[in-house]
């Protein structure tokens, strides 16, 4: 079931975001570069949407401020030459463990949408994994690729309709599927409510458009929000576990963030774990998920692959991640931030970015290859 935004109202008139790209990125010299362009160019209520996150923001916050206090150990003078960045997840071998995240209606930043950020993803060799809210159809999407694709999904009310969306996914070629386990309902966006955001009359969910749209609760503070339809009809794992028994495609739990969690998501069917807090935009006050990182990882036991979201600005963050555990890692915001600002080249530039620090702390930190990645590389710096 897809987290819901607010009851539909009438929306105002917002022109489409950004129509003529800023292509000269001279100036641009780093992923972070891409955000106060972004916000100046976007609507204010489609940057609250875009880039929010829920409540006061802590959770968001954490995500980055956590990263940063891991440090690594860099090594001197050792031949570091032939590197190689490529992993294996699921039995497909990827060039670089930078993927692209999930995230709903790109149409929101830039008029070609998830046209434009998957001819990024196709030029940089980088896995996209398209959202159930795509602003355009997981059809058009795959016609257009010629990199791997995953498709996200958020288990609908009706079966017959997430099973269809599954089907869909099959045939159009996507090479899995990943399930949303940690958003039945939508956080506190207290960003978009002062905003007064909704979703413009010229973007929509166009994987759902084929299906007939369900009533909508209108959660209230007060009692009765335990008894709406969207907390009663939530999925669990007993959906999960279904749905993977559906398909032959791989199913992966993206939302994990307690290890406690992990065994539920095994015994369920999950054949690969993303540690994520939902970039902060659910429930906020959470750990990071760098902090949650190494417990799902000894949790989890080698049994699966694990991916990890949330606060990747920089490589040396990838490469954090993966000293934690993760074998690749998905950026979600920043793909919004190039977007915004330039299109598909905005988002080439940024996982371009993100890749070559990559390599370039690798060099740096005496390492070949991914395998020779581990915890040694890290240590925590104290608080000042």
């Amino acid at each position: 079931m897809p987290h819901q935004t607010l009851p539909p109202v009438q929306a105002p008139k917002i022109p489409n975001p950004n129509p003529n790209p800023v292509l000269d990125l001279s100036a641009i010299a780093s992923v972070g570069d891409y955000e106060a362009p972004a916000k100046q160019l976007l609507d204010p209520s489609i940057w609250a949407y875009l880039d929010g996150a829920a409540a006061d923001g802590i959770t968001h916050e954490r995500n980055l401020q956590e990263m940063e206090r891991l440090a690594l150990w860099p090594r001197a003078m050792r031949n570091a030459s032939g590197g190689d960045m490529s992993t294996t997840l699921l039995g497909q071998t990827f060039p670089h463990p930078i993927f692209i995240a999930p995230t709903a209606y790109h149409q929101l930043a830039h008029p070609d949408g998830e046209l434009a950020t998957v001819t990024a993803a196709t030029a940089l060799q980088s896995c996209m994994v398209v959202s159930t809210l795509s602003s355009l159809s997981m059809e058009s999407i795959a016609a257009a690729a010629q990199t791997p694709l995953w498709f996200q999904l958020y288990i609908q009310r009706r079966r017959d309709v997430t099973l269809d969306l599954v089907r869909r996914a099959e045939q159009s070629g996507y090479q899995a599927i990943v399930v949303t386990v940690d958003a039945p309902v939508e956080g506190m966006r207290n960003a978009q409510q002062r905003h007064g955001f909704r979703i413009p009359p010229h973007v929509r969910a166009e994987n759902l458009a084929p299906y007939p749209s369900e009533p909508q609760a209108v959660l209230g503070i007060s009692d009765s929000f335990f008894e709406s339809s969207l907390v009663r009809n939530a999925p669990t794992w007993d959906d999960f576990a279904w749905l993977a028994n559906q398909t032959k495609l791989p199913f992966i739990a993206k939302g994990i963030l307690h290890p406690l969690d992990v065994q539920s998501a095994l015994d369920a069917g999950a054949q690969g774990i993303i540690v994520s807090n939902h970039g902060g935009r659910v429930l906020d006050a959470t750990p990071a998920t760098i902090e949650a990182l190494p417990y799902i990882a000894e949790a989890v036991g080698g049994r699966v692959p694990i991916l990890m979201d949330g606060g990747i600005r920089r490589g040396t963050d990838v490469l954090k991640a993966l000293a934690l555990g993760a074998q690749a890692v998905m950026v979600g915001r920043p793909i919004f931030h190039g977007l915004a600002v330039a299109g598909s080249t905005g988002v080439a530039h940024i996982l371009h970015l993100l890749r070559t620090e990559l390599a370039m702390a690798m060099v740096l930190c005496g390492i070949r290859s991914l395998s020779q990645v581990t915890p040694a590389l890290l240590s925590p710096v104290k608080r000042r």
